[in-house]
């Protein structure tokens, strides 16, 4: 059987690996933006010099031979869903398929903006998105980076790694305030200014001025402020990069509409990652989830439903990491930046504001319902299980020790978090289990 699968980014190719480890099938794997796989979390340490552009490949290029996966450096132009048939720019023949998995991810969003498409203009998700900014960092004195999400405080730490002025421009009127509680939101304001970044809060992007050469030359804002720059990144978010199939058959709104086994409205055709959209996603999950690990996730089933074994796509408990210049980030469970009104949360930050505890909990049940952690380290697996077992605020408060995953000798605040809930309840003061470390995990979590 012949699975040709578009895309090779991590939904892409976990599917390959997967599909290789269940059977024989004849793989091959479509793409024109690289010849071989790598992380696109990555992509910022190679611009600051952390990595080289081959330290970024999981795999080493040898793999794919002796794996039998087929990599074909091309872009498809169109899918011939009727007769099974893909239909390339450089390739002279169609490529022929029995299954298809489409899995080409996101493209950064547009909104219209006069002045968008010009010269020195570029979102960060590709690798030649990174070579373009690359090559427009040469002697440049100012960027202005567009959207306040995860991606434009990754642009603004490579601009700064460089000393390159940076000017952020974010919608909201606090740094990712639709998905951070108020206080650390407020702590990222903090430390996006501390590292010198010309943080603009409330602000939008009206124009980008063409310097009448075709090229970047400022920015206007909704409050009238022209601000010189030479590059501007885009950063308001992705949309799935579907575009080449759309006005086909295939059913799609915003994404590809998928079952729970990842099938189309198409027989045999199957959508992942990205480009994908959930027609009936879990309580609590978006139909469409731009997320590393749930492309990961994606890739695993789909291979399994392909290769003959069904297994419906469950992505379990939501969870998130990321980075903020020097605040490592971790969230858990449902912790949302406005909460419904039966959720409370425990929470304690440092006098530094670089570290922060919150867990969530149901009022009516005190049932822990989340953790969201800046600069602190907690296991994955014991949040994980004290949330699916429906733990209690105490029970997971007196045994929180367990959690903290820090280097050794780095000071531990449960005991700060302890003292909140024991003031918060006095009529049901806890102690904190002074077991630590690894072996307490370890003994909870086999319980």
């Amino acid at each position: 059987m012949k699975v040709v699968i578009i895309g090779n980014g991590i939904s892409g190719i976990t599917a390959a690996r997967h599909i290789r480890k269940l059977s024989d099938h004849h793989i091959t794997v479509v793409s024109d933006e690289t010849d071989y796989f790598f992380s696109r979390t990555a992509l910022m340490y190679i611009y600051m010099g952390h990595m080289r552009q081959i330290d970024t490949r999981p795999y080493e290029s040898h793999f794919w031979v002796k794996n039998n996966i087929h990599l074909l450096k091309d872009r498809v132009i169109e899918v011939d869903f009727h007769n099974k048939k893909l239909h390339l720019k450089n390739e002279r023949h169609h490529l022929d398929y029995d299954k298809l998995i489409i899995a080409t991810g996101s493209s950064p969003n547009k909104f219209g903006w006069k002045g968008q498409d010009l010269e020195g203009v570029r979102g960060l998700y590709h690798l030649q998105d990174l070579e373009y900014i690359e090559k427009h960092s040469k002697n440049l004195q100012r960027a202005v980076i567009v959207g306040g999400g995860l991606i434009g405080i990754e642009l603004a730490e490579m601009f700064a790694s460089r000393n390159i002025p940076v000017t952020f421009l974010v919608r909201e009127k606090s740094y990712w305030s639709n998905v951070l509680p108020k206080e650390e939101s407020a702590m990222i304001n903090k430390h996006i200014l501390e590292h010198h970044i010309d943080l603009k809060l409330g602000t939008e992007l009206q124009e980008i001025i063409d310097n009448g050469q075709g090229k970047a030359e400022a920015v206007m804002t909704n409050k009238g402020e022209k601000i010189p720059c030479g590059f501007v990144g885009l950063t308001a978010g992705v949309h799935p990069n579907i575009g080449f199939i759309k006005n086909t058959p295939l059913e799609t709104q915003k994404g590809i509409i998928v079952n729970n086994l990842l099938e189309t409205n198409i027989t045999d055709v199957y959508a992942i990652g990205d480009c994908a959209q959930l027609q009936d996603p879990n309580p609590g999950r978006r139909p469409i989830e731009a997320v590393w690990y749930t492309g990961r996730m994606m890739g695993e089933t789909v291979a399994y439903n392909i290769c003959g074994k069904s297994v419906q796509y469950n992505p379990g408990i939501w969870f998130n990491s990321a980075k903020f210049f020097d605040i490592e980030y971790q969230v858990y469970g449902d912790v949302q930046a406005h909460p419904p009104e039966n959720h409370e949360s425990i929470y304690w930050e440092d006098s530094n504001h670089k570290k922060s505890i919150r867990i969530v909990y149901d009022k009516n049940t005190n049932q822990v319902l989340g953790f969201n952690l800046m600069g602190i380290r907690y296991r994955h697996e014991l949040c994980e299980k004290w949330i699916k077992e429906k733990a209690t605020l105490s029970e997971v408060i007196q045994n929180l020790g367990a959690a903290n995953f820090d280097p050794e000798f780095y000071k531990q605040y449960e005991q700060e978090l302890a003292s909140i809930y024991n003031n918060k309840f006095p009529k049901e003061k806890i102690s904190l289990q002074k077991r630590r470390g690894f072996n307490a995990f370890l003994s909870l979590f086999k319980n």
